[in-house]
């Protein structure tokens, strides 16, 4: 299936997309949300507030190893993780509802500039004084009765919403 290995992994240019977690209570969403990381090949997984870190069974269990190979940082507090992010140069913005917020489909990537995509609660979302601190809002167009839905599901779409952008276009589909 042509994989990296582990080492050749932690060697391999990363995209440039960061997540972060903003007190994700489910350890098997934590795990979901490393192995969406490691498969798109992501520059690295912000932990924050009562988010899980490894090394735990419960994130192993769905992560497969992938705690292993995504680079991750732990933040007490979300807010502080948006300041770094921003002092190392990428746009931060929060996958949410709200005012003034851009629909995924809407949304393209501006050249030469990185992005970290923030992620909240399953019940709370992600914190206001977290979304004030973000560059703007990323929203997922919702048309049946529910106006949520589960966090790791949420990342894998707009991480797939965000690296699809940057692919190289098939020949068959020309």
């Amino acid at each position: 299936m042509n994989r990296l290995t582990a080492a050749e992994y932690h060697e391999a240019q990363k995209f440039p997309l960061v997540v972060v977690l903003d007190h994700v209570r489910s350890l098997y969403n934590v795990g979901s949300v490393f192995r969406t990381c490691d498969a798109f090949r992501l520059s690295g997984l912000c932990l924050c507030g009562i988010t899980a870190t490894p090394p735990h069974p419960e994130i192993h269990k769905t992560a497969l190893g992938a705690e292993e190979s995504v680079p991750w940082k732990y933040f007490e507090h979300t807010q502080d993780a948006v300041t770094w992010l921003r002092a190392e140069g990428y746009r931060v913005l929060a996958v949410e509802q709200c005012e003034g917020s851009v629909m995924m489909q809407d949304f393209h990537l501006e050249a030469g500039v990185r992005y970290a995509l923030v992620f909240g609660n399953e019940v709370k979302g992600v914190q206001q004084q977290v979304v004030d601190a973000c560059d703007g809002c990323l929203e997922i167009p919702q048309f049946g009765t529910k106006h949520s839905m589960n966090v790791s599901v949420t990342a894998g779409i707009a991480i797939w919403s965000i690296v699809v952008q940057s692919l190289p276009v098939a020949p068959h589909a020309r």
